[in-house]
Parts: C-alpha cells; structure tokens; sequence
C-alpha cells in the first residue's frame, strides 16, 4: 500500500509517460501498416526494424528509452522516492498502455532509461550488457533478459538498495512478458535480429 501521496501520482504520471506508443505513432506517421500486424506484433523497435526502416526502429529505441528517463528525472525533481515509483508507472505503462487495450511492448528500453535515469552509470553497465549480448548472440529478446537479469544486482552493488528493489520487480514483470520469447529460446526458434518472424 502506497500511503504517500506524492509517490501515487508520481506512479500515475510515469504511466503516463510510458505509455505513449512512439512505434505505432512513428510508423503511422511515416504511412506504413500497424506494426502490431505485422512480425511479432509488438510496439517496440525491434518490430519497427521489420519494416525494414531502420530509422524509424533507431527513432523508436531512443524515445522509448527516453520516456522512461524523463518519468525518473522528471519526479526526481521533487523527491527521490517518487523517481523509483516514476521510473516503474513507465515501464507498466509501456507494457500495458491504456489506449492500446493493455497490450505494449516489452518494457526493454523503457527499463533501460529508467535504470539511467535512476543513475547514469546504472544505466550504461546495463546498456552494455544488452549491447554485448545483443552483438555475441543477435537475439533482441536475449540480450532484453540477460540486461533485465543484470540490472538489479549492478544496482544493489551500487549501494541503490531502494532502486534495485523496485528495478527486481520490474524485472520479473518484464521476464513474464518474455515468456513465449524464453519458451522459443529453450526450443531454439527465437528469430534473430533483423529477421522477419515467421
């Protein structure tokens, strides 16, 4: 139970924030078919990259990423806990955005500028752990787990107790998201990055 106000709305307007679908609204904008009918079905930039734009998914990695820093930084202005709750209404809100009828995306990047957000070098030990995976094995879903798996143990090292926490828990949500992601990996018949998904 959340008995402080301010950590209640700064949980709603992280929400809020996240769940701003930037992988439908680029795609629309640039005339192209609802990515969510297309490959996996996802809103992310991993779906976007597809369509063979590879602008467009770069647009949509870095604002996805963005949201979820500007949901942290922007509450850590008034107070540090509210940043951690910020920081998790973006993630739940890109996973499951309101006028999508709760069906997002992954969480990955969001995760990932919250976790920046929350602290910079947080944020790039996590980045390079989705990038040195993402290069070793060109599995998106691969290189979203191993970061999301990562993350809160960097964290709790880093003497971010509250943030780790939060950040674990957020792990788990994303990880359930992955789940049909880790039952094609155990079958080895994830599709790799940059490959259409049958």
């Amino acid at each position: 139970m959340i008995e402080n106000p301010t950590l209640i709305v700064a949980l709603g307007c992280g929400y809020l924030i996240g769940a701003v679908p930037f992988g439908i609204l680029l795609t629309r904008a640039a005339g192209l078919e609802d990515i969510r009918h297309i490959g996996s079905g996802n809103i992310g930039a991993t779906n976007v990259l597809r369509t063979g734009h590879k602008g467009l998914a770069a647009a949509t990695l870095l604002l996805d990423i963005a949201k979820g820093a500007a949901a942290v930084l922007l509450a850590g202005l008034y107070l540090t806990d509210a940043a951690i709750w910020a920081g998790a209404g973006a993630v739940i809100g890109h996973l499951y955005p309101l006028w999508l009828r709760f069906k997002g995306g992954k969480g990955v990047a969001t995760y990932l500028g919250v976790a920046g957000g929350l602290a910079l070098p947080l944020g790039l030990v996590a980045g390079g752990a989705w990038i040195a995976t993402a290069v070793a094995f060109r599995i998106s879903s691969l290189a979203g787990l191993v970061m999301v798996a990562a993350t809160p143990v960097i964290a709790w090292f880093m003497d971010l107790r509250p943030a780790a926490a939060m950040l674990m828990a957020l792990s788990l949500v994303v990880a359930w998201r992955h789940r049909q992601n880790i039952g094609r990996l155990l079958k080895g018949t994830e599709p790799r990055i940059a490959q259409s998904k049958k």
